[in-house]
């Protein structure tokens, strides 16, 4: 099991809507694929999905809108009907409006003699909902019965099959559009939709399966991808095995620096990650008031107190005291933010390393605190990664958090702009945004267990050790993503509520095992 669909893999680029229908466009005009064709092969593959997935649902009811979602429902729905299934199909909207292939498909449907229920004549009773109400081209929020059927159908114990994508859901974005379908699996077609994937797509998709419908290779150069998917599997490839005479030196010196008082565990979870992931050396600079003990249950790690510093030593001409100088001269990569606080105490340590000669030349990963303090004080560097949530993403940008839910591929493309280097959005397919022509990357791995404290901070730490060992922003980025993910799947395995970090840590190593499952998508289907 993994992340497969209709037998095969399911593909990494990802479109916006309009590419969709473009790639759709030059099928028909360019390639000769009559639309009826095309619809047909639609309902076929939803047929086939639906008769493996639900062997035993006989009483399904297609749910059919006035557009070539519709359209696909009508073909399923005689496909069904001729295998013996039965079958209650619901006109939602005006059936007048339907057009070429869909009218078509309605037609074919009538033509068996199979009765059209008009909106609201609904029977409850069924195994199977199929969703076939929109497609793609909804941008604004759903009303009246296209409403009325979406809530209805939410409120059935049947589950549900979406066409292409859940109805009510933006395929640009990811946003509900007032309502949507929650649905139990959703059969993709032609090109994966980018909103399947990030925002609230995922509590609406279910399972994703993917079917290109015979569409010819040519078909898709005709179109960039907006964005493309990753996950673990294919980010280990792009990382170089160890040599056999490899030694710490050869692996790199982390510092990571934080730790106020009460926030210690953050900077313990970043270092001990870093470590699991392969860093070299993993340094730590924080608090005194509890440096002495930070270490006891991780003696690998090295820490160190560091105390209030002075004023004057954060200004850009002095040079920081003993021990922080010592330790910022022996580090190669620095981790800036977990537990650091945005007290007197924290913001010197901010200033110090914003400030060092080769500060901007230096690898640096940058989250939680840090981030807050960075929203004060903007600035743009090529050689840092970004790592907010959606609350600092809005204060990085200065907007709130529902500007960033309302676009997060927007959102990360405006933060990587106005800050440079790389940015990693958290949230529900993490988007990582490198800058360049180079489209943003989208973690399609993850499950809701890692919405708990200290998940940053181990994320945090495997990028830094990442970069430590030699990768680019960009590869650690995206590899430390979906490493991360991974790891937190397959701790996952044993229930995801009461998840923890260190839960998610004591995975990390396995990952790199050939015959490890290395995390499943929370998108799969069976």
């Amino acid at each position: 099991m993994g992340e497969w669909a209709m037998g095969e893999q399911l593909p990494y680029a990802l479109y916006r809507a309009s590419q969709v229908r473009a790639l759709d466009t030059c099928a028909i005009e360019h390639f000769g694929i009559p639309g009826t064709t095309l619809m047909e092969r639609a309902g076929a593959a939803l047929w086939q999905w639906l008769a493996r997935a639900w062997p035993q649902a006989q009483r399904l009811m297609v749910l059919a809108g006035p557009g070539n979602n519709g359209g696909d429902g009508y073909v399923l729905a005689r496909l069904a009907q001729q295998a013996g299934r039965q079958v209650q199909l619901i006109s939602v909207g005006d059936y007048s409006r339907l057009r070429g292939a869909a009218a078509t498909a309605a037609a074919a449907y009538a033509e068996t003699g199979a009765k059209v229920h008009a909106w609201p004549d609904w029977n409850d009773t069924v195994d199977l909902i199929v969703d076939a109400l929109l497609g793609t081209g909804l941008t604004r929020p759903v009303s009246g019965d296209l409403a009325a059927a979406i809530a209805r159908a939410n409120a059935n114990h049947a589950p549900v099959l979406a066409v292409d994508i859940p109805s009510g859901l933006s395929a640009d974005t990811g946003c509900v559009l007032g309502d949507a379908i929650r649905a139990e699996a959703t059969l993709s077609f032609i090109g994966l939709k980018q909103g399947l994937f990030t925002g609230q797509g995922p509590d609406c998709t279910g399972r994703i399966a993917f079917d290109a419908l015979e569409v010819p290779a040519a078909v898709y150069a005709s179109q960039r991808p907006s964005a493309r998917r990753t996950a673990w599997l294919k980010e280990r490839t792009r990382i170089p095995p160890r040599p056999r005479t490899a030694h710490k030196g050869h692996c790199g010196h982390l510092l990571v620096i934080g730790g106020a008082p009460g926030l210690s565990g953050a900077t313990h979870l970043c270092g001990e990650a870093a470590l699991r992931t392969g860093a070299g050396l993993v340094s730590i600079a924080t608090h005194p008031q509890h440096a002495a003990w930070l270490n006891l249950t991780r003696p690998e790690l090295m820490v160190t107190g560091v105390a209030d510093i002075p004023p004057a030593v954060t200004a850009q001409t002095a040079a920081p005291a003993e021990p922080l100088a010592t330790l910022l001269a022996r580090s190669d990569v620095l981790a800036l933010g977990p537990g650091l606080g945005r007290d007197a105490w924290g913001r010197a340590l901010f200033d110090v390393v914003m400030h060092q000669p080769d500060s901007r030349a230096r690898p640096l990963v940058v989250d939680a605190d840090a981030l807050n303090l960075l929203a004060e004080q903007p600035q743009h560097r090529d050689h840092w990664v970004l790592t907010p949530h959606p609350g600092e993403a809005a204060r990085l940008l200065g907007c709130n958090t529902a500007d960033i839910a309302a676009d997060r591929f927007a959102a990360v493309t405006e933060l990587q702009r106005c800050y440079g280097g790389v940015v990693v959005l958290k949230g529900a397919g993490t988007l990582i945004a490198a800058g360049g022509l180079q489209a943003p990357a989208l973690c399609s791995q993850g499950n809701p267990g890692m919405a708990s404290g200290g998940m940053g901070d181990v994320l945090t730490g495997i990028i830094a050790a990442l970069l430590a060992q030699g990768l680019d922003a960009e590869q650690a980025a995206s590899a430390g993503v979906c490493l991360h993910a991974a790891a937190a799947d397959q701790a996952a395995a044993a229930g995801e509520r009461g998840l923890l970090a260190s839960d998610v840590i004591e995975q990390l190593r396995a990952q790199w095992q050939p015959t490890t499952a290395c995390g499943l998508a929370s998108q799969t289907v069976v």
